[in-house]
């Protein structure tokens, strides 16, 4: 058990924070989980959240005992100052810059400060997130200099000495995969490939082998590629 004995993990409902709760739950004394509404395009991530924070306890007593307080936070300012294909219904497409426009500019940067403020009140000393620079899509606030800078600002400016975990940041998606199978076996892995929901459009009506989603956006051909090369091992 880590000397710092609590966290609180960024739980979006995805495959990603699902991994990352599982992974937290084997690392920490007390968990919490921390959501965020921000008018984002595939909302429904926001509504498989209670199942499988459910399912999460049903999985094993100790996790269970372990599992605290979920919070839910409206963020929905960052559809109104942005525009991008995660907060309105545009095509999916690179901008001139590089980056896709899926790319939600500050998102990661206010989610981190926002979970900063709650472990503060909540007296949780570790962030999870599921920030990965192995298999992402360009985004930089999902790198790992972007993580040490802002851990390093956080503390500055609240007097803290709050750690920012990231588990997923080395590792590639077949990774993340087989990391689920490590921390909860067989039943954390059918639980995120049918319970989670990472596809951009909000897509949940065909359950493929890989999980729910349209097949075709950057998050489902992702998640898929990674699962095909999980299973051909």
């Amino acid at each position: 058990m880590n000397s710092a004995d609590s966290a609180l993990v960024l739980f979006s409902g995805g495959q990603d924070s699902t991994t990352c709760l599982a992974w937290a739950l084997t690392h920490y004394a007390r968990v919490e989980t921390i959501g965020f509404d921000y008018g984002q395009r595939h909302a429904i991530e926001l509504s498989v959240r209670p199942f499988l924070l459910e399912k999460m306890r049903a999985l094993s007593p100790e996790w269970d005992r372990k599992l605290g307080e979920d919070h839910m936070i409206d963020l929905s300012l960052i559809a109104k100052i942005s525009d991008t294909a995660l907060t309105s219904n545009v095509e999916i497409a690179m901008l001139e810059n590089g980056l896709p426009n899926t790319f939600v500019p500050g998102r990661n940067l206010l989610f981190m400060t926002v979970a900063a403020t709650v472990a503060y009140r909540r007296g949780l000393e570790v962030l999870v997130g599921g920030m990965c620079e192995t298999d992402f899509s360009g985004y930089p606030d999902c790198r790992d200099d972007t993580m040490k800078a802002l851990q390093t600002a956080l503390n500055l400016g609240m007097a803290t000495d709050q750690k920012i975990e990231t588990p997923l940041m080395w590792i590639d998606k077949a990774a993340t995969w087989k990391m689920a199978q490590d921390l909860g076996g067989i039943p954390l892995l059918n639980l995120i490939r049918a319970g989670t929901h990472t596809c951009y459009l909000g897509e949940r009506g065909e359950l493929h082998d890989w999980g729910y989603g349209c097949g075709n956006c950057p998050a489902c051909k992702l998640r898929a590629r990674g699962y095909a090369d999980f299973i051909a091992g």
